[in-house]
């Protein structure tokens, strides 16, 4: 093999690796790489509908999204349906949350199984042990901390919030898989 071919093999690895790390974003009709901010941190204080703080999720900003660590208790045991919602309230009974973030046209629908979603707010169902305690980590490709980077940015003018549900998402019917009432509450902030 000629040395210009094999300098060219050798730099293929390396220019894929970087493509994995930069994300594009239109800016006057010119594309720009944007580099998310790999290791921004943001928190939620987990709250019940009482306003008792049962626990914290913290939100870590990776290249290609963000992994949620969420920590609570007092929850019934079994599986709950966990979701970002749209707007960082969080008054009894969660519904100043407003919807699942989905600011994409067209919105697709609920489900992590569904063929033609899911919905940028889909989580993964969080298990609460015996002791009704919650200790999971969840990651999303659909949202974002970092200003610039893929998927929708939590920390818009109204803000976003963590909200597990009653039951177990089943992950395909609509509107929110059966998952229920809304029993804990957090609004995602700047850690």
């Amino acid at each position: 093999m000629r040395p210009a071919r094999l300098a060219a093999l050798a730099i293929l690895p390396l220019a894929a690796s970087l493509a994995a790390c930069v994300s594009v974003t239109a800016n006057d009709d010119s594309w720009t790489p944007q580099r998310a901010a790999v290791g921004d941190v943001g928190e939620a204080a987990l709250v019940n509908p009482a306003g008792q703080t049962v626990g914290r999720a913290v939100v870590t900003q990776g290249p290609t999204g963000v992994l949620i660590r969420i920590e609570a208790d007092g929850l019934t045991p079994g599986w709950h349906g966990t979701h970002i919602h749209a707007t960082g309230q969080c008054a009894a009974p969660f519904t100043s949350a407003g919807g699942h973030i989905n600011h994409g046209e067209p919105k697709a629908p609920h489900g992590l199984l569904n063929p033609g979603g899911p919905d940028d707010g889909d989580l993964p169902n969080v298990f609460a042990d015996a002791q009704g305690r919650v200790r999971a980590e969840v990651f999303t490709p659909h949202a974002r901390i970092a200003r610039e980077g893929p998927g929708q940015w939590l920390w818009d003018a109204d803000g976003s919030a963590l909200v597990i549900h009653a039951a177990m998402d089943d992950h395909v019917s609509q509107p929110i898989g059966g998952a229920g009432d809304r029993v804990v509450c957090g609004v995602i902030a700047a850690g």
